[in-house]
């Protein structure tokens, strides 16, 4: 497993930049996807050694004026630049802002009273191991066909998605889907946390390359908003929008609410809960 979170953030968001995006002429023959670590040496004022050095994990503890200068040169967006300044900080052994805490799976009375103020939107409320808390019924409409809630007490997205040969057929963009998945799991403290260590042990056992490659290779920031295609036994294929909202820090843990992301979609979810047209309609703009 990797343990240069830093360095591996650091390359592909340097990757991610194409040389128009700042200004840098296209040359015909460039063969560096995004910035060569020259052009981001120059735009961030450090030399290409030291961005050598920080992508390869000899150096891991950047100063603020380098951070901040990295951050302005990639054009980092607010939530990158929060979890850049976490991955320096946990780079310090023994880190972890979760204090070896197990994952709360108690749901808040007034969290589950916005659950039921959200049907018939599918919605879930998940902890950092993606188990699977509490859910409208919506969600167990969606998901129940499937078999991620076979188990209700042990729903877990990513044990199901690595797992489950049912989630290849569900799950349209399956590929998308696990790398999203891998990157929420190391968007904290990763294997600095025994309990995610012991999932992701269970995740290496269960799914093998498929899960380590994505380790080795996925940055730790998860998409908070995207669209998921699903290939439903009952409704046929649907494309559903989400959107993920993050609970008190206390709670440590996630509110996910799911929209049709067509009319075909809002059609298919209204016929699943027995409801005339129009109960949901779908995202547009």
């Amino acid at each position: 497993m990797s343990d240069n979170e830093l360095g591996l953030f650091l390359r592909t968001r340097r990757e991610a930049v194409t040389p128009a995006q700042v200004g840098l002429p296209t040359g015909p023959r460039r063969r560096t996807p995004g910035l060569r670590r020259a052009e981001l040496a120059t735009l961030a004022g450090v030399s290409v050694e030291y961005i050598t050095r920080l992508e390869q994990g000899r150096d891991r503890h950047p100063s603020p004026s380098v951070v901040s200068a990295l951050a302005d040169a990639l054009g980092l967006a607010p939530s990158e630049r929060v979890h850049l300044h976490r991955l320096i900080k946990g780079a310090d052994p023994g880190f972890s802002c979760t204090g070896g805490a197990r994952p709360p799976r108690e749901v808040r009375a007034t969290v589950r009273a916005l659950l039921d103020r959200l049907e018939p939107a599918p919605a879930l409320i998940v902890n950092r191991l993606r188990d699977v808390l509490a859910w409208t019924e919506g969600y167990e409409r969606l998901m129940a066909p499937i078999g991620l809630l076979d188990d209700a007490d042990r729903a877990n997205l990513a044990l199901f998605v690595f797992a489950d040969p049912r989630a290849r057929i569900t799950y349209s963009d399956w590929d998308h889907i696990a790398d999203e998945l891998v990157a929420a799991l190391k968007q904290g403290p990763f294997r600095a946390d025994p309990h995610i260590a012991a999932l992701a042990d269970e995740l290496t056992i269960a799914a093998g390359a498929e899960f380590t490659r994505r380790v080795e290779s996925v940055p730790g920031l998860a998409a908070a908003t995207g669209t998921t295609r699903l290939s439903h036994p009952e409704a046929g294929a649907l494309r559903l929008t989400y959107e993920t909202l993050e609970l008190s820090a206390d709670d440590d843990q996630q509110l996910i609410v799911y929209l049709p992301a067509d009319d075909a979609t809002a059609a298919a979810l209204d016929s699943l809960a027995g409801r005339r047209p129009g109960g949901l309609r779908a995202v547009s703009g």
